[in-house]
């Protein structure tokens, strides 16, 4: 039986609902993540994304 009339408006914004729970969950778990990182952890990671980005301006990457 398919849905009617404002049973299609109740569908949709339950789907909309669904939609904005799912975001907000996985912003939180990412967010959850990126604060277990130790200062120096994200200091280190920075200098290593940063020298092989130069690596690969210059030509001298892997």
């Amino acid at each position: 039986m398919a849905p009617r009339g404002r049973q299609w408006l109740k569908l949709i914004g339950a789907a909309g609902l669904a939609g904005v729970t799912a975001t907000g969950i996985l912003a939180a778990r990412s967010e959850r993540r990126r604060r277990s990182y130790e200062p120096e952890e994200i200091r280190e990671r920075l200098h290593e994304r940063y020298a092989r980005v130069q690596a690969r301006r210059d030509g001298t990457a892997d």
